[in-house]
């Protein structure tokens, strides 16, 4: 029931953490809708990244919806949704009843919504709270399963760990986890570095990437302008920090797990520079008007990268003018903008697609021309 400004529910306090106590009781659809808010993945006006969740899934939403109001006689709905508790919570134990040193049961008073917002934040179930809060039923029964977590970092661990099983959109994992400080799982602490990589090509000026990749937390206007698909990217970095014969993989330490950023942000900066002043013609626009912004162009430029820069001295004040010296041959033989790859059995500019074979073609083609000199 509510009271004042909080909110008292019934609730079980399981301890797994003492830092962050877990709360297990049941809301109403209204009662839900009155204590939580989403967290939208979105960038303040210094360009930090802010929020984790990705926006409304209007068909999943409405599934759920038709499924609570419909006539059936009788609507099941098992599964909790998580909150984050953003502000202190007070649980006081009941006399009596079973009490152990893992579980306790009792009252759990939260406080509701103040001029500084709503006391908690979705974690994992947000297209079913969506879904509840259009449902004709106000009174419906919820179960819940509550963190005390005030910090951005532990909210973000969790809703990547809730997620890890159904995968959240590339793109989103790449914003988030360069921002989670804590420890992930290895799947996604491999793609750490990467991510955050991708974010200071995308915010550097000596980037020539610098405002071209385009993140889901960015308003309409600026993604349209960005060229750069960040999961494409994301996968040129994964390939070279993965690959001992790529350009970043000295750059990672395999026993601590730590990234020499600087390196590797001098390795990506100077050869994607060189790349740009070879071919300033096709660099910048859309994948659909140049094949070197397009997945496959950056896959195979950065294959070739790993063969360029494998040697390289990244302290080098004249590094960037011998990498142009030795892309110059390319520049004749390759058509990101037009014609047709003669030497990939004729195959149009804009043919060239993101799938194995004509990656492969186009990784060996370069490779090739490089070698040759």
């Amino acid at each position: 029931m509510t009271r004042g400004a909080t909110l008292q529910v019934s609730a079980l306090r399981v301890v797994q953490d003492r830092k962050h106590p877990l709360f297990m009781f049941v809301l109403s659809a209204n009662q839900l809708a009155e204590l939580t808010e989403v967290s939208r993945l979105d960038r303040n006006e210094a360009g930090d990244l802010v929020g984790y969740q990705r926006g409304e899934v209007r068909r999943h939403v409405g599934a759920i919806t038709e499924y609570l109001n419909s006539n059936r006689g009788y609507v099941l709905f098992p599964h909790a949704l998580i909150l984050a508790l953003t502000r202190p919570v007070a649980f006081t134990a009941t006399t009596g009843g079973e009490t152990n040193e893992v579980t306790q049961g009792g009252l759990l008073t939260i406080p509701l919504a103040t001029k500084h917002g709503k006391s908690a934040l979705l974690v994992d179930g947000q297209q079913r709270s969506l879904a509840l809060a259009k449902a004709r039923r106000r009174d419906f029964p919820v179960p819940i399963c509550a963190f005390q977590a005030t910090d951005l970092d532990t909210q973000r661990e969790q809703f990547l760990r809730v997620n890890s099983t159904h995968p959240l959109p590339r793109g989103l994992v790449a914003e988030l986890i360069p921002n989670v400080k804590t420890t992930l799982p290895p799947r996604l602490a491999a793609r750490q570095a990467p991510a955050a990589l991708c974010e200071l090509l995308n915010r550097d000026p000596k980037s020539p990437f610098c405002g071209l990749i385009r993140r889901p937390s960015y308003a309409s206007a600026i993604r349209r302008k960005a060229v750069v698909s960040d999961t494409a990217l994301m996968k040129v970095l994964e390939e070279s920090f993965s690959t001992p014969g790529g350009a970043l993989f000295p750059y990672r330490n395999l026993a601590t797990g730590e990234v020499d950023m600087e390196g590797a942000a001098k390795v990506l900066i100077a050869f994607w520079n060189a790349v740009r002043a070879t071919f300033p013609e096709a660099w910048g626009h859309a994948p659909r008007q140049s094949r070197l912004m397009h997945s496959a162009g950056l896959r195979a430029m950065g294959k070739l990268m790993d063969r360029v820069m494998a040697t390289a001295n990244v302290n080098d004040l004249r590094l960037e003018q011998r990498l142009r010296r030795e892309l110059a041959p390319l520049k004749a033989r390759c058509s990101w903008t037009s014609g047709a790859w003669k030497e990939l059995d004729g195959l149009d500019w804009n043919g060239l697609q993101n799938v194995p074979s004509h990656v492969r073609m186009l990784t060996d083609f370069v490779q090739r021309v490089y070698l040759a000199g």
